[in-house]
């Protein structure tokens, strides 16, 4: 999708839908609105005033345009009432925007951020962006059918009365951004068949190599002259070989701490010998979303020059039962020198992610976070509508928390407090993998803090939100490319 910034008259405008948001108990117009009204002989006013529109959320309304314009459709869009407005809901009124010039089979369509002049304008020119691209993404890369694999919307044309320099910036950072979260989702959207470790191993590099990342790649061999027996353990009883991934944008000074990102690329997971059972096990693809959005993020890091130092980390392997599987019980070495028993083969996020924390933690970065689908315990906690965050520094997961809300990808915090650690506690090795059922997320990270050491860290359980029914306007049923969004956002805050 082509997303860009121009400044025009309104009705000098060509365009085959101008999409216009107005507020519940508007009952003066001003801008576009009261031009396009005075040609239209003040029929938007007289739908206003007839109670067939009330600008209330979620209301949507067709109105055509004007004769002798380039305006063939104007788009009311409500925004529900004024004092609530905010970045995410500019990002979902796009998205509303696209969904309605699909359902009219156009592929263009204009959005105005006239109605949004009240607040800040790069903030609501880059989230009408973002709105637009993702809702503008379907995944159809593996039907045959040529006529469902292209996009129905393909230019999106972002209007404004004062053209600057820095909404045009804007704009072009917020498709950026969703371009990112897409490329993650196509990730995600990849049954196992394809999207093995090495096949990210390999999207991995081709993209590196377009934006200007630095790429290397652990093999098995690589890893086991590392150390790194958690993720081999896990690996073990699959025939695809494990993966590490570790990206690095060097957009800072040199020598400068790094931040690192660390994302769980579990490509399938049938649990292993804790085998899950058959219902939705089709969809344990998407537990590989945390190493996607990881590869996401970096990819927006690079595009944007991002002035910090950044290294993506994903850790990638199947989890399958064979002959040669962990067992339930088994005693595994890690990268970190201590040793875990494994009680649950279906806990083996944290166990990959135990061997990449600790390599990341080498590093001496600045701060280090990673994410992950970890637990379904947080479903649980939080539902489908933010993923838990839990760390060992509170600035940390204040900044995380702030991302979330201006990324739309929200977060919110959990205890880790010393207390849950003894759930954790072995007979026969230094810890074991799983704490039991109670505070199940808050004992997962828990297990991840003992490979981290004193590094500023946090972690992100995205369980109940890399993926779903597709409910907001720019998402579609299965994968969200969650946190990719919010990862770019607390970089970039980071970096001023």
């Amino acid at each position: 999708m082509v997303v860009r910034y121009i400044d025009v008259e309104t009705l000098k405008h060509e365009t085959p839908m101008l999409a216009v948001g107005v507020f519940e108990g508007t009952e003066t117009l001003a801008g576009w609105l009261e031009i396009i009204d005075r040609a239209l002989g003040g029929a938007i006013l007289r739908v206003l005033s007839s109670g067939d529109f009330r600008g209330k959320s979620r209301e949507e309304l067709v109105l055509y345009g004007p004769e002798n314009t380039g305006l063939k459709r104007l788009l009311l869009l409500g925004l529900g009432q004024s004092d609530k407005l905010d970045s995410e809901s500019v990002r979902r009124t796009a998205g509303r925007a696209v969904r309605v010039a699909e359902r009219m089979r156009l592929e263009s369509l204009s959005i105005s951020l006239d109605a949004f002049s009240n607040i800040d304008a790069t903030s609501i020119a880059q989230a009408a962006a973002e709105g637009a691209v993702l809702a503008g993404w379907k995944f159809r890369e593996l039907k045959t059918d040529i006529s469902t694999r292209t996009s129905d919307v393909t230019t999106v044309d972002i209007l404004g009365l004062n053209n600057t320099t820095g909404l045009s910036r804007a704009v072009e950072t917020g498709a950026k951004i969703a371009d990112a979260a897409n490329f993650a989702r196509a990730l995600q959207s990849r049954p196992g068949n394809i999207a093995t470790p090495a096949h990210l191993a390999e999207e991995a590099e081709r993209m590196a190599a377009q934006v200007g990342l630095d790429i290397t790649v652990f093999d098995e061999r690589r890893m086991l002259d590392e150390g790194m027996h958690a993720i081999l353990a896990v690996s073990r009883g699959s025939q695809e070989e494990a993966r590490l991934i570790v990206m690095k944008h060097n957009g800072g000074d040199e020598g400068e701490p790094p931040l690192v990102l660390v994302g769980k690329g579990l490509t399938f997971d049938a649990g292993g010998i804790s085998l899950k059972p058959p219902k939705g096990m089709e969809d344990m693809k998407f537990d590989m979303s945390g190493g996607a959005a990881v590869m996401g993020a970096m990819k927006a890091i690079a595009e944007l020059g991002v002035p910090v130092n950044v290294v993506g980390i994903v850790p990638s392997s199947e989890n399958l039962p064979s002959g040669n599987a962990l067992k339930p019980g088994d005693v595994i070495d890690t990268l970190a020198g201590k040793t875990v028993e494994v009680i649950n083969t279906d806990a083996e996020g944290r166990l990959i992610l135990a061997d990449a924390l600790y390599y990341g933690a080498r590093l001496d970065p600045a701060a280090m976070v990673d994410c992950a689908t970890l637990t379904g315990a947080v479903v649980i906690a939080l539902g489908h509508h933010a993923a838990a965050v839990l760390g060992n520094q509170e600035d940390l997961i204040d900044e995380l928390v702030a991302a979330g809300k201006s990324s739309g990808e929200h977060c919110w915090p959990l205890p880790l407090w010393d207390g849950y650690r003894e759930q954790l506690d072995s007979e026969t090795a230094d810890l074991r993998n799983v704490g039991g059922r109670p505070a199940g997320s808050i004992t997962a990270a828990m297990f991840l803090s003992e490979f981290v050491g004193d590094t500023p860290w946090a972690h992100l359980d995205i369980a109940g939100t890399a993926y779903g029914d597709g409910k907001l306007p720019y998402q579609r049923k299965g994968a969200y490319g969650f946190p990719t969004r919010m990862l770019i956002h607390w970089v970039r805050s980071r970096a001023g």
